[in-house]
């Protein structure tokens, strides 16, 4: 499939703007994914596709987090496995079953953690108790939410960044960065098992991927300027629009 120079320069736009919003609160995929569908490529390759760039941005606010002393990636080496095997299983599985039954789901746990983030006086930047244990998180969270962006996708940074927060105890900006991390590893083994089935179109994921990584600078650094004056209304945004897009589709 080749694309026009105007049709790849308005994907790298789209890839920018995905890579602020997501390095902030996540749902960059609203706008890459209706972006690589728009081009006329089929679903499992805007999958694919949206894998690829999202790699970029994802590695990149991870990358600025780190530096900044915000994940000690020595406590995070079973999370990222487990968050790995899941999402592989996830992406393997997806390629042969229908995925449909989740967006039936998926606006009401949405709907759930955009009235948490909103009410829960626990969220600040600062951490409190946690709630579940390192393994027990890796486990249960690493596993299931990675299979879940392997799987489907859309909500995945909300997935992760209620289970840093509510399970883990983690403050907003410290749940941010480690989510990011997450992603990170999620969307590296997506790709891995996309590229092996052939599904990816490099020329624009590349060139996405391009617009991804100046985006999520950008908003990485607002992430540690504004804390959770910015993440909190952010995160409740795009919990929202995910879950009245779903529904939209459902029954429009």
């Amino acid at each position: 499939m080749e694309l026009d120079l105007s049709i790849l320069i308005l994907l790298g736009l789209a890839g920018f703007a995905a890579g602020f919003v997501d390095s902030i609160a996540g749902g960059g995929g609203l706008i890459s994914i209706p972006a690589l569908l728009a081009t006329g490529m089929p679903p499992t390759m805007a999958l694919a596709t949206n894998k690829l760039q999202s790699s970029f941005g994802a590695f990149t606010a991870t990358l600025y987090f780190w530096r900044r002393g915000l994940i000690k990636l020595s406590t995070m080496k079973l999370p990222i496995l487990c968050t790995f095997v899941g999402s592989a299983l996830g992406t393997i599985l997806v390629q042969r079953v229908d995925s449909g039954f989740l967006s039936q789901l998926l606006p009401f746990l949405l709907m759930a953690f955009a009235i948490y983030f909103l009410l829960s006086p626990r969220i600040s930047n600062d951490d409190s108790e946690r709630r579940l244990s390192h393994c027990a998180f890796a486990l249960l969270i690493g596993t299931t939410v990675g299979f879940y962006d392997g799987f489907f996708g859309p909500g995945t940074g909300s997935f992760f960044a209620f289970a840093f927060v509510a399970l883990a105890g983690f403050g907003l900006v410290k749940a941010t960065a480690h989510t990011k991390l997450l992603n990170l590893t999620s969307n590296l083994a997506s790709l891995l098992f996309f590229t092996f089935a052939g599904q990816v179109l490099w020329s624009a994921g590349l060139v996405m991927a391009a617009g991804q990584i100046i985006g999520a600078r950008l908003g990485s650094k607002l992430v540690i300027s504004q804390g959770t004056r910015l993440i909190k209304p952010l995160l409740v945004s795009v919990s929202m629009i995910i879950c009245a897009r779903l529904i939209w589709q459902q029954y429009a």
